[in-house]
């Protein structure tokens, strides 16, 4: 591991309990102050064991440690919090998948406001095949395969219907106005909007996979 993490000493189940003098809980908050010292340096004290250590490590230019979460069973075999089984018959899994889907594309669209608001700089974020190959284990898991893709089948959809045109969305937006206004667009307008949205979406493909291995928008 090339990790600027493991170069300052970090092990696989230390605790980061403290950054910048900073008490911290949570990934986020770890995230928060790091992107404040990009290609700088910050201050870490560690749990190991008993032990609380004191390290130094460098922040990449991205605002990264290079530092991971463990898997919830990690968490649960460390005592952090408890991992129960929940286990649905044929009739009762719908409902409850209808449910975990709802929620996925709550916590999807959320995260999409973020990308469209540039003071958050989300949009650095944005990551294209690489981002999406990385997001699977290093390990088959079933669930996790079926989890992740179920997960992308719901953004694929949820982009689909964003009214741009070459998308269903765009197509639902030209229906809608024929609609209320009795009036067909123009075809040389719908032809020219077609084209706009092809080089838009082209543009964010080329944008994501660019960010993915060159870091452009980092």
């Amino acid at each position: 591991d090339t990790s600027y993490a493991k170069k300052a000493g970090l092990e696989s189940f230390d605790k980061i309990v403290a950054i910048e003098n900073q008490p911290i809980q949570f990934m986020d908050q770890i995230n928060a102050v790091s992107e404040k010292h990009k290609n700088g340096q910050v201050h870490l004290s560690v749990l190991r064991g008993t032990d609380t250590l004191q390290m130094t490590s460098k922040v990449a230019d991205d605002g990264k440690l290079g530092i991971y979460l463990l898997s919830p069973m990690q968490y649960d075999s460390m005592g952090i919090y408890k991992v129960t089984t929940t286990k649905y018959g044929f009739f009762a899994a719908f409902p409850a998948g209808f449910r975990k889907a709802g929620e996925k594309l709550k916590s999807y669209i959320d995260q999409f406001k973020l990308i469209l608001n540039p003071k958050t700089g989300a949009i650095k974020g944005v990551g294209g095949f690489k981002a999406i190959g990385s997001i699977f284990p290093t390990s088959w898991s079933w669930e996790a395969f079926w989890n992740i893709t179920a997960f992308l089948s719901i953004i694929l959809a949820f982009m689909n219907l964003l009214p741009i045109p070459a998308l269903d969305g765009g197509h639902v937006m030209f229906t809608l106005y024929e609609m209320i206004t009795k009036r067909k667009p123009n075809e040389k307008f719908l032809e020219y909007a077609q084209i706009v949205g092809m080089v838009l979406l082209l543009g964010l493909m080329l944008y994501a996979n660019g960010n993915d291995w060159f870091g452009w928008g980092r």
